[in-house]
């Protein structure tokens, strides 16, 4: 599953360092200009999951696969980004493909570090991000919304559209986000080929100093107080320290450098987790001699379709699952032991698959 979160914000507010703590398969240039990252980085991110180490101590397979979320750091954005400012439509663009945006707000003071925006004003940041890509999709929507008007003389179905993108229209015109509306499954129909950016899943990063680390600062209080009707998180931590962390390859250098920091573990971990349930997402297991595999899967998917992440020819020919509890599998110590007491099920093709279930499946070829 190509599923892909974006690392959004004004330039200078530590996108790129946040990146390249997150992925060690792709680094980006973090430097103090304007546009460092013109081209969007994409980096493949471990989820970390203690689940699959356990799993992995009970079979002692050759290889580790843990399931993975794809992070892509996107161009700064500047005021007036729709219009084209800076690398707006490039910017744009690059949001329209993400499913998710974590948005990078700077609460720190550095007087060497360039910023264009006057005073640090956290809460006037987010709302410069949010009125550009508002602006941008009022754009698009009107422009639908005009042609339906007059398809929607003649045809009913055209109609209907004009109707929620005049609703769409209405929203946004009063700077609030397209998310925020309320469409149902059915009227997203109407808005689904214009990939509208204020309609995507955000989570904030408030990126503070060193010495507010643990406890946050007044910038960060006052992001999470504007953030708090939305029922959106917000992820406290110190990008630049994390960055370090993600250097480290020994395991003790990186348990001294954060017992240094009082840190018990990364904050780069709450933040991967968060994206990872922001996303709605879930994970099933696969466990055998040659490989532990972790496979991400949507909330409340069923044996057929979760079978399809692995090809999608066990989708089609499904037959049966084998499934197992990970707490029975761990318990039990194996397939075969939770076989003999009965802790092996086999489920069909309504079976909605947990979190953490140990599956095998059941196909025609």
């Amino acid at each position: 599953m190509a599923l892909k979160a974006g690392i959004v914000g004004l330039p200078n507010v530590g996108k790129s360092t946040l990146f390249n703590a997150v992925s060690k398969s792709a680094k980006a240039q973090a430097s103090n200009y304007r546009f460092c990252t013109i081209e969007p980085n994409t980096g493949l991110v471990n989820v970390p999951d203690p689940r699959i180490d356990k799993l992995a101590e009970l079979a002692k397979p050759e290889r580790i696969v843990p399931t993975q979320i794809e992070i892509v750091d996107i161009a700064g954005l500047v005021r007036g980004a729709s219009k084209g400012e800076g690398l707006g439509n490039k910017f744009l663009a690059n949001i329209r493909e993400v499913d998710a945006i974590i948005q990078v707000i700077r609460c720190f003071e550095d007087d060497n570090i360039l910023r264009e925006e006057g005073a640090i004003n956290p809460v006037g940041d987010k709302e410069i991000i949010e009125t550009e890509l508002q602006l941008k999709d009022l754009e698009s929507v009107e422009r639908k919304w005009q042609k339906s008007e007059k398809l929607g003389k003649t045809d009913p179905k055209a109609k209907v559209e004009a109707e929620i993108l005049h609703r769409c229209k209405l929203h946004l015109e009063q700077g609030k986000n397209i998310i925020s509306l309320g469409l149902t499954k059915e009227e997203k129909v109407a808005i689904a080929d214009l990939f509208l950016l204020s309609d995507k899943l955000v989570l904030y990063v408030a990126n503070v100093d060193v010495a507010s680390m643990h406890t946050g600062n007044k910038y960060s209080d006052a992001l999470i107080a504007a953030v708090k009707d939305e029922g959106n998180e917000v992820i406290v931590m110190t990008n630049a320290v994390e960055a370090e962390i993600a250097e480290f390859d020994d395991p003790d250098d990186k348990a001294m450098f954060m017992e240094e920091y009082k840190m018990v573990e990364p904050a780069l971990d709450r933040l991967i987790h968060s994206t990872y349930k922001l996303l709605n997402l879930s994970t099933y297991f696969t466990v055998g001699v040659q490989e532990v595999r972790a496979w991400t899967i949507h909330k409340g998917w069923k044996a057929p379709q979760a079978a399809s992440v692995i090809h999608t020819d066990f989708e089609k020919g499904f037959i049966k699952a084998e499934v197992i509890a990970y707490n029975d599998f761990i318990t039990l110590g194996s397939e075969a032991a939770c076989r003999e007491v009965g802790k092996l099920r086999i489920e069909g093709k309504e079976y909605l698959v947990q979190d953490g279930d140990v599956m095998h499946f059941r196909f025609n070829v």
